[in-house]
């Protein structure tokens, strides 16, 4: 099965270096090409791609307003941010808005055509480097320690799974920290997204967050 891409980023230089390496991957497809949100929001309803691999920093509508845009709509599209280090006061809102994965920009081009099709199979994952800054950004909100959320019907041990989800665990390494099959870990991820109604992976770290599950 190929996963179509669309790759919205204003930087043509980036697009470009993304578009070649992908060309050269039999199970990817670089359908289309974005400079800035609102052409990203249209070509993804017009060429309905699996997977969006969109920019935070973009002219006009940024990225952020994109995703929101696309998550709320019909597609199907699967959102994966990629963002830089000084982009942190982005990082919050975009996951927010429905991206599936974030990732930095001077990641390895092979972590992120993995990435790509993590996402595309519905999982969700997010660059340990971003999830610290993550709960960094959330534990500074003045209203973070007020707002805590409830987290109910849920097993204690679907909680200490949670808690590493938010620290960044894939199910492989939740699978290898807890001593269980990567199956099983799998099976403790999706009672957790039917429990808690979370959209994917990356609402469960947040809800975590919000839960006060992982401090700084």
């Amino acid at each position: 099965m190929t996963i179509r891409v669309l790759l919205a980023d204003d930087q043509q230089l980036i697009r470009t270096a993304l578009q070649l390496v992908m060309a050269d991957t039999p199970d990817l497809e670089v359908v289309g090409e974005a400079g800035d949100g609102a052409e990203a929001v249209e070509l993804t309803a017009a060429l309905e791609p699996d997977v969006v691999v969109m920019d935070i920093r973009m002219p006009g509508m940024d990225g952020i307003e994109a995703t929101r845009k696309i998550t709320a709509g019909p597609g199907k599209a699967q959102i994966l941010v990629l963002t830089t280090f000084d982009d942190d006061d982005y990082v919050y809102g975009a996951l927010q808005a429905g991206a599936s994965g974030f990732l930095v920009k001077d990641m390895a081009l092979d972590d992120i055509l993995a990435a790509v099709r993590v996402v595309a199979d519905g999982d969700a994952l997010i660059a340990p480097s971003v999830t610290r800054r993550l709960i960094k950004e959330f534990a500074g909100r003045p209203t973070g320690a007020k707002a805590r959320r409830t987290l109910t019907g849920i097993t204690g041990r679907e909680r200490e799974v949670l808690t590493l989800v938010a620290q960044g665990m894939s199910n492989t390494e939740l699978a290898e920290h807890l001593v269980i099959s990567v199956a099983t870990a799998k099976t403790y991820v999706t009672r957790l997204l039917a429990k808690l109604n979370a959209r994917d992976r990356v609402q469960l770290v947040i809800m975590a967050y919000e839960a006060g599950l992982v401090t700084p």
